[in-house]
């Protein structure tokens, strides 16, 4: 009997959470925003290599700075 209602339990438990789980993908499903870009002008031609390279390179400076100042080392404070 006690392995019945323990069967019955993990059941009931399994559908509260893949109700709640379903619910919650909808609701994201739902709100993500659509990326609209015009048909006309330059931030529709396709990127050359050149710019890219740069961007490449100014994010691994970015994330070097961000590196860098996250492992400096900060003053304690004083135990009072």
């Amino acid at each position: 009997m006690r392995g019945w209602f323990g069967l019955v339990g993990l059941l009931l438990a399994l559908v509260i959470v893949g109700t709640l789980v379903r619910k919650q993908m909808t609701a994201v499903r739902v709100t993500l925003p659509t990326l609209e870009t015009p048909a006309i002008g330059p931030a529709n031609a396709s990127p050359t290599p050149g710019n890219v390279a740069q961007q490449n390179q100014q994010i691994q400076q970015q994330m070097k700075q961000a590196v860098e100042s996250a492992m400096q080392a900060r003053p304690m404070p004083d135990d009072k």
